[in-house]
């Protein structure tokens, strides 16, 4: 996986770019994890891109919701995957459509009304990488530039401080620094990014302690566990199940 730079303009709402690429012509399983980021995916593939385990064959350029059930893309043969992460918040800023209705789900951009995006298709096709980042890059400034939906700065505020805090954080600390009551909180917070607050929370805590675990020795998974505020390796251990289906273990040898 390749980081790309991306333009300075679209620093409020995507948070990397990256590029996935290979010229192996077997079979691919892509493991996708709870991250706490929907995204746009444009991919290049001869046999298409398959979601695993439902099997659905995917458009080759869409937004992808909040992930929170473990999800494997499947593709066949060479493959090159454009991958624009978005900031939780910014799926309705850009589309005014409901996050929680692609939660573990995926939008043809095609349904997009304000945006030429069959064009945008097209022009992909026919592009190398550099130019292809780029026709994304002016495709969601577009959006942007047309969309109708208003910020909600409260709930962007709360987002940034449990990305933070890397999950471990008391909502109900959130809750009260905002002036904000439970409900009026749970109800805004669900509307801009699709899970409430506590899940949100949650999905950064096992997504930062993903990453730690890629990243150390895993003879020292008690350590990660109790870095990223999990009460004991086996809440720990719990969680990864829970939004991987393995063991910390079973994930690093899928992970590779």
């Amino acid at each position: 996986m390749k980081s790309i730079k991306k333009d300075p303009r679209l620093a409020p709402f995507i948070n990397e770019i990256f590029l996935l690429e290979s010229d192996d012509t077997g079979v691919h399983k892509l493991p996708f994890y709870a991250d706490g980021y929907p995204g746009i995916i444009f991919s290049e593939t001869k046999n298409g891109v398959v979601l695993l385990p439902i099997n659905k064959t995917l458009p080759n350029y869409f937004l992808y919701g909040q992930t929170i059930k473990p999800i494997e893309l499947e593709i066949k043969g060479p493959y090159k995957l454009i991958v624009f992460q978005l900031y939780p918040f910014a799926t309705r800023i850009l589309l005014n459509i409901n996050p929680k209705e692609i939660n573990d789900e995926c939008y043809d951009l095609k349904q997009v009304a304000n945006a030429n995006t069959e064009v945008v298709i097209e022009e992909l096709a026919i592009n190398p990488t550099e130019l292809q980042i780029k026709i994304i890059s002016d495709y969601v400034l577009k959006l942007v530039k047309n969309s109708s939906a208003n910020s909600d700065n409260a709930i962007k505020l709360a987002v940034s401080t449990i990305l933070k805090f890397k999950g471990v954080i008391p909502i109900k600390t959130l809750r009260e620094q905002l002036f904000i009551t439970e409900r009026t909180f749970e109800r805004r917070f669900h509307r801009e990014i699709g899970v409430t607050p506590k899940q949100f929370a949650r999905i950064m805590q096992f997504s930062f302690s993903l990453n730690q675990i890629q990243e150390s020795d895993y003879t020292k998974l008690t350590n990660i566990a109790y870095e990223n505020g999990f009460a004991d390796q086996s809440h720990f251990i719990k969680t990864f199940k829970k939004y991987t289906g393995e063991t910390p273990k079973g994930v690093l040898a899928k992970l590779g």
